[in-house]
């Protein structure tokens, strides 16, 4: 999903002041809300990174191994854990021709895998609403290495306009030119080299990311972070947009900002986290092995041709 793309050019980073309510999905089980004594937010500018020489989109990719995938579905990353059950909630804004607005976005991590290419994933499935209305749904694939980087090995989106399927631009690793991408490193370091978060040309899915800062500061809605890590990410079709993810440790993205030429200047911030009951996930994978299901029927040269998720 093209909602969460960025990386280093020089410029500013701004982190935007951040106090909203929570609206998302209902709380059952365990939830983590704002606490009622969090200090106010925190205004926090990071460092001006350092620009990377020109990229070579097509040959600067991840050295993909199967064999380097013991235990890949146990993603414990500091930076970007998914244990089976969660569910985040998101709410921000877009712009959209001058216009801004209201944004939610719903990601949940399903208790479904899926081999491809003989690395076994785990499968999150994403929901985006714009303005209450639902713009894009969305199967993706995670694994974790023997090292500890996270990759992403593909994604089934479904885009809408006014309820309907308009289109689906699937890329799996190892099809149709598609390669496996890095989506968080197991030791992100400032100053190191951008890195591919997936290279499908045929869909025109082309990310990086690269370390913007670190050490920040961001208060959402859920909790105040501390030590936070800032990740640009941008891609070849639009090498001056750059949307901004910070990762707090322990539990993952809790904001979402932009700097550069993004269009739509996505801003989100971290509403809601939920542990779902067994009864909740179960019916979030029916959801969800239903809308691979018609991934079978809407992608038939790339989604067809891969293994059931179970």
């Amino acid at each position: 999903m093209r909602h969460l793309h960025l990386v280093f050019v020089a410029a500013t980073l701004f982190l935007m002041v951040l106090a909203s309510a929570c609206g998302g999905a209902a709380a059952p089980a365990a939830t983590t809300a704002a606490p009622t004594n969090a200090p106010p937010p925190i205004e926090t500018s990071a460092p001006e990174p350092t620009p990377e020489p020109t990229i070579d989109f097509e040959k600067q990719l991840e050295n993909f191994d199967p064999a380097n995938f013991d235990d890949p579905t146990n993603i414990d990353n500091g930076w970007f854990p998914l244990k089976p059950g969660m569910q985040y909630t998101y709410e921000g804004v877009t712009e959209e021709g001058g216009e801004t607005i209201p944004h939610r976005v719903i990601i949940i991590v399903t208790n479904l895998t899926k081999v491809i290419d003989g690395v076994r994933t785990v499968v999150t499935w994403d929901q985006d609403f714009s303005d209450e209305e639902l713009v894009e749904t969305e199967l993706s694939f995670f694994a974790q290495d023997n090292d500890g980087n996270v990759w992403r090995l593909g994604e089934y989106p479904e885009v809408y306009e006014l309820g309907e399927l308009v289109e689906n631009p699937t890329w799996i690793h190892g099809l149709k030119g598609a390669q496996a991408g890095i989506i968080m490193t197991a030791d992100p370091q400032l100053g190191a080299p951008s890195y591919s978060q997936g290279w499908a040309p045929a869909v025109d899915f082309t990310d990086r990311g690269q370390v913007d800062a670190m050490g920040q500061q961001a208060c959402v809605p859920v909790d105040c972070y501390e030590d936070v890590l800032v990740i640009a990410e941008f891609s070849k079709e639009e090498i001056d947009a750059f949307q901004l993810k910070y990762y707090a440790p322990g539990v993952g993205n809790v904001l979402v900002g932009w700097r550069g030429a993004d269009a739509t200047r996505e801003k989100l911030e971290l509403v809601e986290v939920v542990q779902l009951s067994p009864e909740e996930l179960a019916e979030v994978r029916v959801q969800a092995l239903e809308l691979e299901e018609r991934a079978y029927k809407n992608s038939k040269e790339v989604y067809a041709l891969t293994s059931p998720a179970e």
